[in-house]
């Protein structure tokens, strides 16, 4: 299988070639050159097979320069016991009939982005391999809080291979901060940014397509790639626990086979609801797939109306993964809608980089608008979404699958939908402790008390353990200081690695 840019200036390339090169240098992303599809018997096989069986098959079909004996290896050396804390991976949790709670924050750094990112590090050792890529790797990553930690522990002292992360300095949680800035490994490197995730990414997309940075790093024998969902890499593993929740809800009887889903995601950058839609091209029968957005509501609104417009005020939110108004995957899924029109791709692109919105035409719209659902939550919703489950349920949501839930009560009610539907849980609650503990103790349990003093009370009041990851993260030496602005992140990529 070839893939291909979305801006169409590039030739196609393999699998391995996109991997390594992370994003096309046109400024495109790298896209599939066909779906792949999954018959309803093999669906059926599935049933019986486990997480990382589901995982092997379906990579298969996307990696066709690999062996079946490096996807192995690399599937089973990500998703076992010594990196997940459940045997199943990515488990099903069922809130009442017809309505299931799945759980991918069960890796080291209890976020969804474990799920791509203790892979991807195996699929680009093997990408460089097969490319015959003897230059070291500089990967380059925007976080709005999740994806940066994920990267950095799946990078960790990997040869061959740098790490540098950008977050926004006063745009994550305090838990998540500490798991950056307190990270070790002999090749990461960890910055702050003096303003939101959307000037992050920008910062990295500018610094991946400057001639002189990619001219002065190839004379040191270096060459920089992404972690972030732009790199096919982290979008692939993440189709595999759609197809997994589906066949485990047949299993269980849940659904019939052929029987339709809805699927419910809460999304800033829209890279995990891709993943979903990809899914459901390769056979997983969907009904809806539920855009679930906070106040950042650029997603909502692109979806109801055709018209994409970041212009707008950038809202600092309890659910900070989310606080993005440049959806990057979102050119994957328009690539895909208007079968592979590079043109009319490059086009909006254009258009959104210098007036900051663009406007799709009648049919891909109304494709969109088939397919996608959306609404957003507020703060005020987000926090009485989990005490209402806790209350109702006995079962702790963060922030974001809070989101989730209170967009999916919405869509019930407007659209009268009662099919089985399937939410996406991103996080685990005590990765955003302080909110999630305003949202269920009493204002006595935590008036006072500090980011990890309300940990602590939170796990006394539920009865559940701090998860390992974040227990003592407060005791941890700080490692990374380094603060920069947008205009000065290529500076420090450079003086981190000794160029500058």
């Amino acid at each position: 299988m070839q893939y291909q840019s979305s801006r169409g200036e590039c030739r196609a390339v393999s699998a391995a070639q996109a991997i390594t090169m992370g994003i096309s240098p046109d400024g495109g992303l790298f896209v599939p050159g066909y779906i792949p599809s999954i018959n309803a018997d093999t669906l059926k096989q599935m049933e019986s097979w486990s997480y990382q069986e589901i995982a092997v098959y379906i990579m298969e079909q996307y990696l066709e320069d690999f062996s079946l004996q490096e996807i192995k290896e690399c599937v089973y050396g990500a998703y076992n016991r010594d990196r997940f804390d459940h045997e199943e991976i990515a488990p099903l949790v069922e809130l009442e009939p017809g309505f299931y709670i799945q759980e991918l924050w069960h890796g080291p750094t209890l976020a969804f982005k474990d799920m791509a990112l203790q892979i991807l590090p195996r699929f680009l050792t093997v990408s460089a391999r097969k490319t015959g890529e003897q230059s070291e790797f500089i990967i380059l990553v925007a976080t709005s809080g999740d994806t940066g930690k994920a990267a950095l522990e799946g990078f960790k002292d990997v040869p061959g291979t740098r790490i540098i992360v950008f977050f926004p300095q006063d745009g994550v949680s305090e838990i998540q901060k500490l798991q950056m800035i307190t990270q070790e490994g002999s090749n990461v490197c960890v910055a702050g940014v003096t303003g939101n995730f959307d000037d992050a990414q920008s910062g990295v997309k500018s610094i991946f397509t400057s001639d002189q940075v990619i001219e002065q790093l190839g004379r040191h024998h270096m060459k920089m790639s992404s972690a972030n969902s732009i790199n096919w890499g982290r979008l692939l593993p993440q189709i595999v626990y759609y197809v997994s929740a589906y066949v485990e809800l047949c299993g269980r009887g849940a659904v019939q086979a052929g029987e339709a889903i809805n699927i419910v995601v809460p999304t800033g950058n829209f890279g995990n609801i891709l993943a979903a839609y990809y899914a459901s091209r390769m056979g997983i029968p969907v009904k809806r797939l539920i855009c679930a957005a906070n106040s950042n509501n650029v997603l909502t609104d692109f979806i109801r109306t055709g018209t994409y417009d970041r212009n707008r005020n950038f809202e600092k939110t309890v659910s900070p993964s989310m606080d993005i108004l440049i959806s990057s995957n979102l050119e994957r899924l328009l690539f895909e809608l208007t079968d592979h029109d590079s043109i009319r791709i490059s086009r909006w692109m254009e258009e959104l980089k210098n007036s900051g919105r663009y406007t799709v035409d009648d049919s891909t719209r109304r494709q969109v608008q088939q397919m996608f659902w959306s609404d957003c939550c507020s703060d005020a919703e987000t926090l009485e979404t989990i005490a209402s489950v806790w209350k109702e349920h006995n079962y702790l949501l963060d922030t974001h699958t809070a989101v989730a839930v209170n967009v999916y009560n919405k869509f019930r009610q407007q659209a009268g939908d009662s099919s089985c539907t399937v939410i996406a849980s991103t996080a685990s609650p005590f990765k955003f402790g302080s909110s999630v503990a305003q949202a269920v103790l009493a204002d006595e349990l935590v008036k006072g008390k500090d980011e990890f003093q309300t940990l602590e009370a939170l796990s006394a009041e539920t009865g559940i353990d701090i998860p390992a990851g974040i227990k003592g993260l407060n005791r941890r030496p700080i490692r990374h200081e380094k603060v920069t602005s947008t205009r000065d992140m290529e500076k420090t990529v450079l003086s981190f690695l000794n160029l500058g």
